[in-house]
């Protein structure tokens, strides 16, 4: 018995047409014969679809027969599977529904058109979304191949048991009152006796070689119950010259709604650093040697890593990771999610910047100030007698290779759609200049657009030309109030605890 020979005129046949044995419930046959009226008008091609099913059929009883294998389910139920064609989406459903692309089936078995020519737009729908996905996954593994470029030998990942630090680390001046204010203005669940409730962990996770490859952890949650089963995480980055214990307000905030919360010190900071230059003196060395990548690239490592040990929690939804940074750590959140998906709501706080746009724009003053040491001494090595934009572009080639080219935010955005990702920005910025933003968010826009999940990105009219993100009016590089609220908001709506 043959294949049933194509119709020309009718645009849901296909000449790849191909039966593939796979078993299946007891609705296959009807949901292969409730779809002959798409298949054709003839008479003679359904009756030879009916025929191959059964002759599919007795194929499949015969080879189950020869190969011995014994199947949970009836011997007659299998699926026709037709391949590389228009009506494979719709064949591979497990049992009948109503689709809403190209057709509905009713129970009778009737199929009527639902709407006109829908059937294309579906398929282009989906080649446009496999299409991101397959740029995304090339997209992050020449990412990954850069993290790895410089790494010492990694070890089998196990946790120590760490004490609380009494005295962190300042490598400059100490947190201001109002920044503590501020982060201490989250809003919290109304529950009796937080502190009381409340249970902190502190852990060192082994992760390679060397004086930086242990991670020092802080975790906040509420104790656990006998009904409280995996909950959602939420790890908080700090900025620059800071320290994990510095955020702990936003810890306990995030553990009165039921988040287990979780911050880290990224690489040369708070029990990483030895004094108060370790991590300037590691932006020199890196620049020298190019052996290490402290600016960025080798904290997203250590992300990676966590992520290992938090989807291996019996507390904690793997499902459910979120995570988010301030200023420094807004830019470890934001290539984190770049690079792992398990970080499943992204919210980068005055963190997300265009290197190159400020390079071609000549706005890299702001960030250049915040490590200047770093560019000094690659002004000096370079023979300049000023730190200009070559030798800004020469630092970030060197200590992040690809920063200011293939992986910055116009090309790395969009890599983390269709994940929740809300960006929080202030307008007056001189470090994220919100005019570096209009191609990367106008990118990200796109990519959630054709994942029909433009909900998904924080879309809002700012005071500023980008209706992307939000931008506050007459704030710089500073966390606010605002920011803390919206961060809060963005999770509870998407991680639910």
């Amino acid at each position: 018995m043959g294949l049933p020979r194509p119709c020309r005129t009718n645009p849901y046949f296909d000449t790849r047409f191909r039966p593939v044995l796979v078993e299946q419930d007891k609705y296959s046959i009807m949901y292969y014969n409730s779809l002959a009226p798409l298949l054709g008008k003839s008479k003679r091609i359904r009756i030879r679809e009916r025929r191959l099913v059964r002759t599919t059929i007795a194929a499949g009883k015969q080879e189950r027969k020869m190969m011995k294998v014994a199947s949970p389910l009836p011997t007659g139920h299998v699926r026709i599977l037709l391949s590389h064609t228009c009506l494979r989406h719709s064949i591979i459903s497990t049992k009948p529904r109503k689709s809403r692309h190209y057709y509905k089936l009713e129970t009778h078995g009737e199929v009527e058109p639902s709407q006109p020519h829908s059937h294309s737009k579906f398929q282009t729908t989906m080649a446009k979304k496999e299409g991101i996905d397959e740029a995304q996954s090339e997209f992050r593994s020449k990412f990954l191949q850069v993290l790895r470029s410089r790494r010492p030998a990694q070890v089998p990942l196990t946790v120590e048991l760490a004490k609380p630090v009494a005295n962190p680390l300042h490598q400059n001046s100490p947190p201001t009152k109002e920044e503590i204010q501020i982060m201490e203005s989250c809003p919290k669940a109304d529950t009796e006796n937080l502190e009381g409730l409340l249970e902190e962990e502190y852990l060192y996770l082994n992760i390679e070689e060397g004086e930086q490859g242990r991670l020092p952890m802080l975790i906040l949650k509420l104790k656990e119950s006998d009904k409280q089963g995996k909950r959602p995480a939420v790890v908080f980055l700090h900025s620059t010259n800071k320290y994990k214990e510095l955020v702990r307000p936003l810890l306990k905030a995030y553990a009165s709604w039921g988040y287990i919360a979780i911050s880290v010190d990224s690489r040369c900071h708070g029990e990483r650093a030895t004094c108060a230059n370790t991590y300037q003196d590691a932006l020199v060395s890196a620049w020298k040697t190019a052996d290490t990548m402290p600016f960025i690239y080798d904290t997203v490592w250590d992300l990676i890593k966590l992520a290992d040990y938090l989807t291996q929690r019996e507390d904690i939804d793997p499902s459910r990771i979120g995570i988010t940074g301030i200023s420094l750590g807004g830019m470890h959140a934001w290539f984190a999610a770049v690079a792992d998906t398990r970080y499943a709501v992204v919210v980068p706080l005055i963190g997300v910047q265009g290197f190159r746009w400020a390079i071609d724009n000549d706005k890299w003053k702001g960030r250049v100030e915040s490590i200047k040491p770093l560019f000094e001494a690659a002004r000096n090595d370079l023979g300049k007698d000023v730190i200009d934009k070559e030798v800004v572009q020469k630092v970030w080639d060197r200590i992040a290779p690809g920063l200011a080219s293939q992986f910055d935010s116009p090309y790395s955005i969009p890599a983390i759609a269709p994940r929740p990702l809300l960006i929080l920005n202030g307008a007056e910025d001189p470090r994220c200049p919100v005019e570096g933003l209009e191609v990367p968010m106008s990118k990200a826009s796109q990519a959630y657009e054709e994942f029909q999940c433009l909900d998904n990105l924080k879309v809002r009219t700012g005071h500023n030309k980008s209706k992307n993100f939000i931008a506050e009016p007459g704030v710089g590089h500073q966390l606010t109030r605002f920011q803390v609220k919206e961060s809060l908001d963005w999770f509870n709506r998407f991680l639910k605890p």
